[in-house]
């Protein structure tokens, strides 16, 4: 049997840019073993399956090579923005159905596409030691006055502030230490910062999975929303200034990206987390059974 696979870069700054997604539109007949084998072929760091719902407009089911996950901001950017592309669907809100709850997405008039994350959870703060040891750095190196903590809007990832934009480029992390930490505490991975930024960007990002079989990843939308929330809580993001919000990522890696994020608040208090962006080149290919 051959699956027709979509596949293009989410969030990319220009064409080299992006974090490459595959979606697979009609997934009805898979099966979760079916699933993952066609993520472990396709070999990118997400692919999201499209299936009927009886709850949402659309159910979507995401793998990385090593597992299934249960949500993802840039595949669910690929979906809908594919789905667009191909006028399946046109301008206005539309909900899926994932892991993490059934979310709203938005297709926007300019094309990019805008989903809904889940509300933030704030957990446990964790030891800088234990953490800079995974990255090779000296606790120095971690910012004072924020803490390292998880944090979730649908995956739950460790967040961790760096100082500079210098230290944040140089870090060359150790992987099987990241994985055990990760393990430890039931995280997906590492989202490390600095609020020194190239552009006039929030923040400054790389992202650490290897536990799922992503070293690193160029564009993270799930990490970033949780990030966004952890800065608002923070007084680092102010009441002013919560639309329209940029992150970089990517460019470690020269695969510049910007992810985009939008914050609702009632009474000091976030009631909505919107991540958005577009996609570019656009591919299709088959994948055998």
């Amino acid at each position: 049997m051959e699956i027709e696979v979509y596949t293009m870069d989410v969030f990319a700054v220009e064409t080299n840019g992006g974090n490459p997604a595959g979606v697979v539109l009609d997934a009805n007949s898979l099966s979760k073993d079916d699933m993952q084998k066609i993520a472990k072929k396709v070999g990118l760091s997400e692919t999201a399956f499209v299936q009927n719902s009886d709850n949402a407009d659309y159910k979507v089911t995401f793998f990385t090579p090593d597992g299934e996950v249960d949500l993802c901001g840039h595949a669910t950017v690929a979906v809908f923005y594919l789905l667009a592309n191909k006028g399946i669907i046109q301008t206005g809100e539309y909900t899926q159905e994932t892991k993490a709850g059934i979310l709203k997405v938005e297709c926007k008039n300019d094309g990019s596409i805008y989903m809904n994350q889940c509300n933030p959870e704030f957990y446990e703060k964790l030891d800088k030691k234990e953490i800079a040891e995974t990255l090779n750095i000296n606790i120095d190196d971690i910012m004072d006055d924020l803490p390292i903590q998880i944090v979730s809007t649908g995956l739950k990832d460790i967040l961790i502030p760096i100082k500079s934009l210098e230290t944040l480029y140089k870090i060359k992390p150790n992987f099987d230490k990241i994985s055990r930490v990760s393990k430890k505490y039931n995280v997906t991975g590492y989202h490390i910062f600095t609020l020194e930024t190239k552009f006039e960007s929030i923040a400054h990002c790389r992202n650490f999975a290897p536990l799922y079989g992503i070293p690193e990843e160029a564009a993270t939308g799930t990490s970033n929303g949780a990030l966004s929330c952890y800065l608002y809580n923070y007084k680092i993001i102010l009441e002013k200034n919560i639309k329209n919000l940029v992150f970089e990522q990517g460019y470690s890696m020269k695969k510049p990206s910007n992810i985009l994020i939008d914050l609702i608040t009632c009474d000091n208090k976030i009631i909505e987390v919107k991540v958005g962006g577009a996609a570019l080149n656009i591919e299709k290919k088959k994948i055998k059974l």
